[in-house]
């Protein structure tokens, strides 16, 4: 059974021709026709204008491409085109030589009128005069001067491969590369062999080009001259003149084209160690000092002084490049001082670098704030430097609301983040990553929006709540519609404060810990000595630094302030002699802070609004503990039974913050830490209270009891 192919498969049925491919085959044949086959003047004149077009499509595809192997069509292309103009050429020498004064090509024409002028003998003379100019500029600077170029690069080329090819397999055999990438690499090596050598032998049409072109020239104007005066019997000035006027034409139709085809081919092969865009090239490379635009200018206006020179065309010109050094000198101070302002924030860099080897290696910062480049002026203190205020104030805030001291925050940039990227690291580690659209607004929708703005949708780093990016001048519209309008400074500070609340547990190490006990002992050094060994040795009795910090980090896992160091020691010392379980010592803490929790959960009325369990779901929690490896317990729950547990909590906790209040469950001590830890991974932030945090000043109203259904 024979196949079926779709239309759209990409594949071709047997005996089916494709136009396009047809294309290039038919338009070599008619090419060479022309040869043989006289054209009308109008047919002429047609493709004469489609070459000197493909001439500039050629030579713009050169200034635009980004190295010289993207071009690999170009060897071919020079074929083509050079011998398309070379039929042009046989085919407009057959027209003037049989037609004479009676030719009418307008191409032809109009070149030659341009240049020979109304067809004086002076205007003759000049015009061929200026044809030979055009020629010897072309064969002997342009082609010479490219043919060299591309004989030299291919022998280099060819040179330098087998020594390459090694290079690529001692890194593949090194494991650096895979075979992928060396089969790629390899690919790429050999297209810009086959194109340099091919380019070597392109590089002959052009100048086989020009050298036809005298000679055609000639031909025209001698066979003119012998067809027009001798076959004809014509006056020999004015057969002199009609055929020299075009031939000159002629010669300048074909040889222009090929002009713009030299430059384009001593373009490409000048461009062999460079990559990148012409355009950019100049515009970067041109730009690097200021000082050589005013001395050019300063020497033409000391030229320009000088007696009989024209001071109208010297002097602006002078002003010119003045105003232009002092463009290309502010530019060039602006990027110095952003060098210089992102080497000072950065400061990752010292004047010698430890080896890898050292014995030594700098710690990592305990936390940093990365931005992105486009981000760097936040800190620029030249513009306010407002984010370091706000950053500053995040610390404080942080230090009357946990209880501890944030280290330093170092702010350096990083190249490999996105341009208006920022990236929070605790120790090395990414806990917090955003992007901020420099001059706009994030506008957050609180839920009173009263219409939508148009706008980039987004979301909030911090809570990721849906949010639009909305220029200034909007910005008061956005407020008065109900939006929350925050700036890009705001919006760091706040995902910074959040992503503190989170991690202030990993933040707290011992030397922090340390620095606690330390300025609490100047004022409370009974509660401390009390508690804490004094040469920081385990004893029955006592607690070392470790059993303190790992406290407090149990503390601030669960969002409660350690400010109150003195009610926590006093905890601690009076039940560190019984056990040094971390477990129940937390949560003897938390009792000791149990006005300062309910606070934290209950409204103006001092009222807390708790979820409680059914006791047959909190006895399941209770009898599923298990313990990790380094000994602490947690709730391990059926699969079958969590996931109901989860349902049932999700439940709850949505219908009670429809009622507008915060999600606290209440349940027993011996539970509660069991509870959290069988709902953590889920929903983290609702916060679990045990009985005794319940102080006599609160009072206690259940609005709902969690149970599986």
């Amino acid at each position: 059974m024979a196949d079926v192919v779709r239309p759209d498969s990409g594949q071709k049925k047997h005996g089916t021709v494709n136009v396009r491919d047809m294309f290039i085959p038919a338009a070599v044949i008619g090419v060479l026709g022309m040869f043989i086959v006289p054209l009308p003047t109008v047919m002429l004149d047609s493709l004469m204008s489609i070459n000197l077009l493909i001439s500039l499509v050629i030579l713009f595809t050169v200034l635009t491409i980004k190295k010289p192997t993207d071009f690999t069509l170009f060897p071919v292309s020079l074929l083509l085109v050079t011998v398309f103009s070379l039929a042009l050429n046989v085919a407009s020498t057959k027209l003037i030589l049989t037609q004479g004064a009676r030719f009418d090509g307008r191409m032809i024409k109009a070149f030659a009128t341009f240049v020979v002028g109304s067809g004086e003998m002076k205007g003759l003379v000049t015009g061929f005069i200026i044809f030979i100019v055009i020629i010897i500029v072309q064969a002997l600077v342009i082609t010479k001067g490219a043919t060299r170029i591309s004989e030299v690069a291919a022998r280099f080329t060819l040179d330098s491969m087998p020594g390459k090819q090694m290079a690529i397999d001692a890194e593949f055999n090194s494991g650096h590369i895979d075979q992928k990438e060396m089969l790629s690499r390899k690919e790429s090596l050999q297209r810009e062999t086959d194109f340099y050598g091919s380019m070597d032998g392109a590089s002959k049409f052009i100048s086989g080009n020009v050298i036809v072109g005298i000679i055609i020239t000639v031909v025209n104007i001698l066979g003119g001259i012998i067809i027009g005066g001798t076959l004809n019997g014509e006056n020999i000035m004015t057969t002199a003149g009609t055929y020299v006027s075009f031939a000159v034409g002629d010669g300048l139709i074909s040889q222009i084209p090929a002009l713009l085809i030299s430059v384009a081919m001593g373009i490409v092969v000048s461009r062999a160690a460079a990559t990148g865009d012409l355009t950019e090239q100049v515009a970067h490379q041109f730009s690097q000092n200021a000082r050589i635009y005013a001395w050019a200018g300063t020497a033409l206006f000391g030229i320009g002084l000088l007696p009989g020179f024209p001071k109208y065309v010297l002097f602006p010109m002078a002003a010119l490049l003045g105003f232009y050094s002092f463009r290309v000198g502010q530019a060039r101070k602006k990027k110095a001082n952003f060098d210089d302002m992102m080497a000072k924030t950065a400061d990752i860099k010292k004047a010698k670098e430890e080896p890898a080897e050292a014995s030594h290696l700098e710690p990592l910062d305990p936390f940093s704030l990365e931005l992105g480049f486009g981000l760097i002026p936040l800190v620029d203190k030249d513009k306010g430097a407002e984010l370091l205020e706000r950053v500053q104030g995040v610390r404080r805030q942080t230090a009357l609301d946990l209880g501890i001291m944030i280290p330093k925050i170092r702010i350096i940039d990083n190249m490999l983040l996105g341009s208006s990227e920022y990236c929070f690291k605790i120790r090395g580690v990414d806990v917090g990553k955003g992007s901020i659209r420099m001059g706009y607004y994030l506008c957050i929708n609180p839920g009173t929006v009263k219409e939508e703005l148009p706008g980039e949708k987004t979301k909030d780093p911090a809570f990721g709540l849906p949010a639009l990016w909305v220029s200034e001048d909007k910005r008061d519209e956005a407020e008065r519609a109900g939006y929350t309008v925050v700036d890009p400074p705001s919006i760091i500070a706040t995902h910074l404060t959040e992503i503190i609340k989170r991690h202030a547990s990993e933040i707290l190490d011992r030397q922090a810990t340390k620095a606690i006990l330390d300025g609490l002992r100047k004022d409370y050094s009974a509660v401390v000595d009390e508690a804490v060994s004094p040469l920081n040795q385990r004893s029955d009795n006592l607690l070392v630094l470790g059993d303190v910090q790992k406290v407090l980090q149990g503390l601030l896992k669960e969002q409660v302030s350690i400010r109150n160091m003195v009610s926590i020691m006093e905890a601690l010392a009076d039940f560190c002699h019984l056990t040094k379980d971390t477990r129940f010592l937390i949560e003897k803490s938390r009792q000791a802070l149990g006005s300062q929790i309910c606070l934290q959960y209950s409204d103006d009325d001092r009222r807390l609004h708790v979820l409680t369990l059914d006791p047959a779901l909190e006895q399941k929690v209770m009898e599923s503990r298990a313990q990790n490896n380094s000994g602490e317990s947690f709730a391990a729950l059926e699969p079958n039974l969590h996931k109901a547990w989860i349902s049932a909590l999700t439940r709850s906790v949505s219908a009670v913050r429809k009622q507008g209040y915060m999600p606290v469950v209440l349940c027993s001590e011996s539970a509660r830490y069991l509870v959290k830890t069988a709902m953590d991974r889920e929903l983290p932030e609702v916060a679990v209270i045990s009985v005794p945090e319940i102080v006599q000043d609160f009072t206690v109203e259940s609005i709902g009891v969690i149970r599986l259904e």
